[in-house]
């Protein structure tokens, strides 16, 4: 049994950042109750509870009108926690599930009645979808208008480059790629890889989970050529999310507002903002 992890900043501050109407979080999770909603023997961590209304409270404090509720590893396919926590937020939802290739179409189209929009595989941590389903999931996900998401580590990004471009349909890369400034700066080979499947046009990456990536608290201002970076070559496939409730993390927890108003010092100009805020996930998940 892995131990309790710690849990998130229960006050989240007032933000400095003000978003605009329909600003989205695509990145999140909701734990718990755990007696009710188990997680998986074989799990890298467990999580303490973080329900729907401590969700709606940050939510609320940060101005978050829509919400992208993600699929953590601890579920692995048991997508219940998320798919009855969803419209407990109160906020117009969609959700990024965990399926095998061998989910029945009336599965998939029960999950999309539901607001599931995506698949997502989690290669960064143990248990998560066969990468030998990708290409062919990747079609069949293509003919329901949904995508691909994927946990990787920076290494996988060069590993994976060529498969990742020839998808046949769109996917997210989490996280930024998983890519720490402390390897090297933006010409590392990881960044260069996602750049370049940024700039191939199928391609969306999200602006999350600074804190796992840079040790530089609380601005982490070494990430911030990389984020800048990928604004300026792709300002249509950029999102954001808030990565709440931080889950297996052993530094020094963030409050979950100083990683919005990061938003303030990687992308200074309010339009770019709104756009990676409203528009772009206004566009890929069909709000």
């Amino acid at each position: 049994m892995t131990a309790l992890c710690q849990g998130p900043d229960p006050h989240p501050r007032t933000p400095r950042l003000i978003a605009p109407p329909g600003t989205t979080d695509v990145h999140f999770h909701l734990f718990g109750p755990a007696a009710q909603y188990p997680y998986v023997p074989d799990r890298e961590y467990t999580p303490p509870d973080a329900l729907a209304p401590a969700c709606r409270h940050l939510f609320d404090t940060l101005g978050i009108q829509r919400a992208v509720l993600v699929q953590p590893s601890v579920y692995g396919a048991d997508n219940r926690c998320a798919l009855d926590g969803a419209p407990q937020l109160k906020v117009p939802f969609r959700i990024v599930v965990v399926a095998p290739f061998e989910s029945s179409d009336a599965e998939l189209a029960r999950l999309h009645a539901q607001g599931a929009r995506a698949v997502r595989f989690i290669v960064a941590h143990a248990g998560g979808l066969p990468l030998g389903d990708l290409e062919r999931f990747a079609a069949r996900l293509k003919a329901i208008g949904w995508h691909v998401q994927l946990l990787l580590k920076a290494p996988d990004l060069v590993a994976l480059e060529p498969r990742l471009a020839n998808l046949p349909t769109d996917f997210v890369i989490d996280h930024m790629g998983f890519i720490r400034p402390s390897e090297g700066g933006v010409e590392q080979p990881a960044f260069q890889a996602l750049l370049r499947l940024l700039r191939s046009g199928r391609c969306w990456v999200k602006l999350s989970g600074a804190y796992r990536l840079s040790t530089e608290f609380p601005r982490y201002p070494d990430l911030a050529p990389f984020a800048r970076e990928l604004v300026q070559a792709r300002p249509d496939r950029i999102l954001w999310g808030s990565d709440w409730p931080h889950a297996v993390f052993k530094g020094q927890m963030p409050n979950t507002t100083d990683l919005f108003d990061l938003l303030l010092d990687w992308v200074p100009d309010e339009a770019t903002r709104t756009r990676i805020l409203v528009d772009n996930p206004a566009r890929l998940f069909g709000f």
